[in-house]
């Protein structure tokens, strides 16, 4: 389990560059630690749980548009975002 964001962010490398490609990658990894700050001002964590970035990535189909749809998404009501990953995942 990584503990430091600089930890997160290479432990999510290898799934940021499956979907997004080696250059984009690092950009998705950049938004996701965006994401890091605003979930920590909303909800007090460090950091959104795995599941909740594993459906962001999920729903963002390696699609950095959608990736940051994702990710406005889980910090605004990430109960809606689950239900959006839970559709995709029953679809296949």
């Amino acid at each position: 389990m990584a503990v430091g964001r600089a930890e997160r962010r290479a432990d999510r490398r290898r799934r940021a560059e499956s979907l997004f490609g080696a250059e984009k990658g690092s950009v998705a990894l950049d938004l996701l630690e965006l994401t890091e700050l605003a979930w920590h001002d909303c909800y007090g964590e460090a950091s959104p749980p795995e599941d909740i970035i594993e459906d962001m990535l999920l729903l963002s189909a390696g699609n950095l548009e959608r990736l940051i749809q994702a990710a406005l998404l889980a910090v605004t009501d990430w109960r809606d975002l689950r239900v959006a990953a839970d559709e995709i995942r029953n679809r296949a």
